[in-house]
């Protein structure tokens, strides 16, 4: 029997974006590497006819980026991007299954960002930035390219591809907002299109509005303004008229729950539909008739239907369910979904259940033996219900502890841990990757996070590292009151916002041995001013530098500001071109910890952004985050 080991970790392959046919028939994916190698990202599809052979068939044998597979109306064509023309500038591709036959229908020399096959067959509808004049050509040349913020800035546009003249224009609509989203109308009719001020992810996502695109006019209207981070577009028709869907974040605060939004067209009326529940929306797929709506629900997922009087649940599934795709009629669908010691593949099936599985892109992985996961409930010290797992070290029951124990926290905190194979996240620890060398690992879903409801989300804005903190802490106390957990053996690790409340815990408290900041915040201010997500980030931190002469809120809730108390060994690993959370995040706390002596190690990669990508860099953080869990906490 084979072990785990770090390059089985990183040199597989996994399905992304998986695109049933209207027919119910084709089912298409991409297979992307979860390492890279050199610059660019080798990605494939694969297509089969499942109600046929159900054999699997690659489309194109070229080396490429090739994503965002979409079927016509008809099911005869299959449309994607990829750049094996030019590696980084994707065009638009067509695949016809009857003949094999793979043919580049644009040419854009700003590259296509994403396109719609529309109910006429002989257009598509794409989003692309303007294409470089003779002039941007010049001056980037001569490298007179001064950048003049909030002008010429890139922007996504809505285009039209004939088919039949093999051209494309750009309607002259939504003056010069960035388009985020398209979808047409099942009848085929207008389409629904999401724009934003900016594509600034700090300013873009508050700036959301909803128009209507009329095809045969070439004209739009204006539908209003949209929460925050709109996205996931369905319509449906209703006794009133049609109907348009999208999820954002609940208001009025910038951290919050998500919910789905209904808009009447003909009213102008907008409700929130999920209100109150203890899930949280996660995807809403467009049919002919009631739309489908994915739920993170704890650590499971529910599929459910919008229908007029609410939410129909459909089906559970263990863990999570993501890319949901779905035939016209709504009768079958296919996502990604796993299981607790199986890797994701794809699932296809009635919305009602069962799924049954139809890939299999990590068969390296059979045979390997995993840790034990369980799932853990238990209750805050405020009695608010909390949930996570357990992942016990391999060949290990409970009852042979008390284990080292290593607490990681996920990030977000918009995010959760669900009831699935813990093996590939790319925030440096893995929980299964620990459990072979011998470590029970805590994986708690605390407040802040998704799938318990919107006010669960919303509770932490302005109170990062508060109750979040001791409802981890709690988990920590009821596994070493279980025997599970040695006290004296303890280690905390998270990436992103985990890496945050890592970096928060050693400044809390002395009880951990070591601990692992993996792209972690450790100054609140600091981020909402250079972050990508600026306000968005400011609404955790409590405050911004602007609002007057401090001490400010986000001051209490910064890790760098107990950097005094750390007596912690800490591992800091940062990827050198991270803008969600810039790189001087964690040089100011090597320098704190420099300053004050505290024991640290800091790792920097080059090229890397907020998710480490290239082989060798998964590597090292594998070989390097045993080997100090190791130094501090094996006996």
């Amino acid at each position: 029997m084979t072990g785990l080991t770090a390059e089985l970790v990183v040199e597989g392959r996994v399905p992304q974006a998986p695109a049933l046919a209207p027919n119910g028939q084709l089912l298409c994916y991409v297979l992307a590497p979860i390492s890279r190698i050199g610059d660019h990202l080798d990605t494939a599809l694969w297509l089969a006819d499942i109600e046929g052979d159900g054999e699997w068939h690659r489309v194109t044998a070229d080396t490429a980026t090739e994503s965002r597979p979409r079927w016509s109306a008809d099911s005869r064509t299959l449309y994607f991007l990829s750049d094996r023309a030019e590696r980084g500038t994707p065009q638009l591709h067509r695949f016809t299954p009857a003949d094999g036959v793979v043919i580049a229908v644009t040419g854009w020399r700003a590259g296509i960002i994403d396109h719609l096959p529309l109910a006429d067959p002989s257009l598509v509808a794409l989003l692309a930035e303007d294409e470089p004049t003779e002039e941007d050509t010049r001056r980037a040349q001569d490298r007179d390219d001064a950048i003049v913020v909030g002008e010429s800035e890139p922007r996504a546009r809505l285009r039209l591809l004939d088919l039949r003249a093999g051209q494309v224009t750009t309607p002259s609509v939504f003056g010069d907002r960035h388009v985020v989203e398209l979808r047409q109308r099942p009848d085929g009719g207008p389409l629904a299109v999401l724009t934003q001020a900016s594509a600034d992810k700090d300013y873009g996502p508050r700036t959301g509005q909803l128009h209507l695109f009329d095809l045969a006019t070439g004209t739009a209207e204006d539908l209003g303004p949209v929460e925050v981070e709109a996205q996931s577009l369905a319509w449906w028709p209703a006794e009133d008229g049609w109907h348009l869907g999208y999820i954002a974040l609940t208001p009025p605060v910038l951290h919050a729950g998500t919910a789905v939004f209904d808009l009447a067209i003909s009213s102008r009326v907008r409700r929130n539909r999920t209100a109150n529940l203890p899930m949280c929306p996660t995807e809403l797929r467009q049919t002919d008739a009631a739309p489908l709506v994915v739920f993170a629900d704890g650590l499971n997922t529910t599929l459910a239907r919008l229908d007029p009087d609410g939410s129909t649940p459909l089906s559970q599934h263990p863990g999570r369910l993501d890319s949901l795709t779905t035939n016209p009629a709504g009768t079958t669908i296919a996502a990604l979904t796993g299981t607790r010691y199986q890797p994701t593949n794809i699932h296809i099936g009635p919305p009602v259940g069962p799924l049954r599985k139809v890939t299999d892109t990590r068969p390296e992985l059979d045979g390997i033996t995993f840790g034990t996961q369980q799932p853990l409930a238990y209750r805050a010290v405020d009695g608010l219900e909390l949930d996570g797992l357990l992942v016990l070290p391999v060949g290990k029951s409970a009852s042979d502890g008390p284990f080292p124990l290593v607490t990681i926290v996920h990030g977000g905190p918009y995010d959760r841990y669900a009831d699935q194979l813990q093996l590939f996240s790319f925030y440096g620890a893995r929980a299964q990757w620990l459990a072979t060398d011998g470590y029970a690992v805590f994986l708690p879903n605390p407040r802040g996070g998704q799938g318990h409801g919107h006010e669960f989300a919303a509770s932490v804005a302005g109170r990062v590292g508060r109750e979040e903190w001791t409802d981890i802490l709690t988990g920590i106390d009821l596994l070493i009151d279980q025997g599970i957990a040695d006290p004296d053996r303890l280690g905390i690790a998270g990436g992103s916002h985990g890496g945050f409340m890592a970096a928060w815990a050693i400044g809390q408290t002395n009880r951990f041995r070591a601990a692992l900041v993996d792209a972690g915040i450790t100054d609140w201010g600091m981020l909402a001013a250079t972050g990508e997500y600026g306000q968005l980030d400011g609404a955790l931190g409590g405050s911004i530098g602007w609002e007057g002469i401090g001490p400010h809120p986000h001051d209490a809730l910064s890790p760098i500001s107990f950097s005094s108390r750390i007596r912690t060994p800490v591992l800091i690993l940062h990827g050198a071109e991270d803008t969600n959370v810039p790189l001087g995040q964690a040089v100011y706390f090597h320098r704190a910890l420099r300053h004050f002596g505290a024991v640290h190690e800091f790792v920097i990669y080059p090229r890397e952004g907020h998710s480490i990508r290239e082989r060798n860099h998964q590597l090292d953080i594998l070989r390097r985050t045993r080997a100090w869990f190791e130094r501090w906490l094996q006996p």
